[in-house]
């Protein structure tokens, strides 16, 4: 190369408008996730391994998905994580002026009852309470949709709660399921033995129907979380995107470093966690930044 990756990075880091620190230099803005969660702990690594190369960062712990794209939809934040269903809707519906770096691993959507309890399906769900999700989360957005296609008869009541709370409303009996989208095993799930998951295998030709392939098959193991019997949920890709108006330069290096730290990054147990070019380019509608597209041709030749 006739220029250093590091004297690239630093003019693409003067050129790109992130945010100004004290000391006036410049750091990349990443949008993370709630505590104990795959986006938070992913993205400090992430941000640890750009540091290593130089870059000023500032990792800002969200509620996920939908305030990541919208902090860097209004020049909040330079990158995030999204899950695909919310992405694929901020760029198709909204217009949002953001793109993918990187399609990273696949989310499992988890239902979890009580192990205990009598819901065997989602359509039981109806008039009971049940946590979507905290407000802003992609975890919400899908449950919401998941709802709606199961077609209750009655709307559940509703709460919004984080992971951690969610475990605990279920144990204080405060509500009968709750929703969550992460990879397979999740630690705080896979900790407990008074828990199980349902089925939502039955949802996802009804989801593709009326939201296209963000959404696809999966199945969680037998034995992930004390169960005996594989069990077939929704699966939904996460994303790596960033505003479209960061330089390609900037992109270029962030997917680089994405790809050459990967063993360090520790992505979630999942397909497309061991983080293959090939399979981070399935971004669907949501466009690739040119940065990250200019990197995966210099991969391919």
């Amino acid at each position: 190369m006739p220029i250093s990756r590091r004297a690239l990075l630093g003019l693409a880091v003067l050129a790109a408008g992130c945010s100004g620190s004290e000391d006036g230099s410049f750091e990349l803005r990443l949008a993370t996730g709630l505590a104990g969660g795959p986006y938070r702990e992913l993205g400090d690594r992430l941000a640890q391994e750009l540091r290593r190369g130089g870059m000023r960062m500032r990792e800002i712990p969200t509620a996920a998905s939908v305030q990541n794209l919208t902090m860097m939809t209004d020049g909040r934040a330079d990158a995030g994580f999204a899950l695909a269903d919310t992405a694929d809707d901020a760029v198709r519906v909204r217009h949002q002026p953001v793109a993918a770096l990187a399609r990273m691993y696949l989310n499992y959507v988890h239902l979890v009852v009580a192990k205990d309890s009598a819901i065997t399906t989602v359509r039981q769900l109806a008039g009971r309470a049940v946590s979507i999700g905290v407000e802003g989360s992609g975890t919400a957005v899908t449950a919401t949709r998941v709802l709606a296609a199961a077609g209750l008869g009655k709307p559940p009541s509703v709460a919004r709660l984080d992971l951690d709370a969610s475990i605990e409303a279920l144990r204080g009996g405060r509500i009968e399921a709750f929703f969550w989208s992460g990879g397979v095993p999740t630690p705080a799930l896979a900790a407990r033995d008074d828990v199980r998951l349902v089925s939502l295998e039955a949802l996802v030709p009804v989801l593709r129907r009326r939201f296209g392939p963000v959404y696809e098959e999966a199945s969680v193991p037998a034995g992930t979380y004390g169960g005996v019997r594989t069990v077939r949920t929704v699966g939904t890709p996460s994303y790596l995107m960033c505003r479209t108006s960061l330089p390609a330069d900037l992109a270029y290096t962030i997917t680089e470093t994405l790809f050459s730290a990967r063993d360090r990054l520790q992505a979630p147990s999942a397909p497309g966690g061991r983080l293959d070019e090939r399979y981070a380019i399935g971004t669907g509608v949501v466009p690739l930044h040119p940065g990250a597209a200019r990197y995966y041709r210099s991969v391919y030749g």
